[in-house]
């Protein structure tokens, strides 16, 4: 499959999947954060192909509920496969502006790396609001492009970050962004905490952070010069790699 510009894009599931594993220790964390205890109904917003479904049903147990919701419909039917193993799993293609959760239904609720794409993070927290009990736990958990480090040349480093922002990503930056619009949507910001992936593989990190996909799409729109982007990565394949990405993690609360 490719985009706009022409250029090869990966196989969504196995990206995710990829993405996931990259991303497991953060993961963890929020998981964890949740406090899944049985009888829980917990909403995961955006579920992709419900890699993280069975944690939280084995934690809600046949007694809770496990609400999967994603847009994509091959997202939808790799999810839903999970629910011929768990009856507690129900996952529904919606969007996330207009989710098909009725009022006050979770106990908890996550959202890990879609708030990046969607086209009203405003709107989507106001849902998140609208669907969880007084009390209720949130949890989400996205990246920042613009900081994204690439050991190297410094300019080639922010020339890509500035694309990727520009082009790519519709909400780039919406990391550092989350305590602000969770309590603008009228959520008690609990916490903030930011985790760090660091990668020393030039291919698992070209794979996931898509750095040859994404600086060829930059040279054909004319973002990078092709003779610089091609020596940069050149540079990045043969020398000792490293790279970076931040994901920030907040904790919020629906009051009483």
């Amino acid at each position: 499959m490719a985009n706009a510009l022409g250029v090869p894009s990966p196989d969504k599931v196995e990206y995710m999947a990829d993405a996931a594993d990259l991303g497991r220790d953060y993961k963890h964390q929020l998981l964890v954060s949740l406090g899944l205890r049985h009888g829980h109904t917990v909403l995961d917003v955006g579920c992709g192909p419900g890699t993280d479904l069975p944690v939280m049903a084995d934690a809600v147990t046949t007694s809770g509920r496990v609400i999967g919701v994603d847009v994509d419909p091959t997202m939808v039917a790799a999810a839903r496969s999970f629910s011929h193993f768990y009856p507690q799993i129900d996952v529904r293609r919606g969007d996330a502006h207009a989710l098909p959760v009725d009022d006050g239904t979770a106990d908890r609720v996550r959202t890990d790396r879609a708030l990046q794409h969607v086209e009203n993070p405003a709107g989507v927290l106001a849902e998140l609001h609208r669907v969880m009990k007084p009390g209720g736990l949130l949890r989400i958990a996205e990246p920042d492009w613009d900081a994204l480090v690439v050991d190297g040349d410094l300019e080639m480093n922010r020339a890509f970050n500035r694309f990727v922002c520009s082009t790519m990503v519709r909400n780039a930056t919406i990391g550092r962004e989350l305590p602000r619009l969770a309590g603008e949507a009228g959520f008690e910001v609990e916490g903030v905490r930011a985790a760090t992936t660091v990668v020393r593989d030039f291919a698992r990190a070209d794979y996931t952070l898509a750095l040859t996909r994404n600086t060829e799409r930059a040279i054909r729109a004319e973002a990078i010069d092709r003779e610089d982007g091609e020596r940069w990565l050149a540079e990045l394949r043969t020398g000792d790699f490293l790279a970076s990405i931040t994901i920030f993690l907040l904790s919020a609360r629906k009051p009483l």
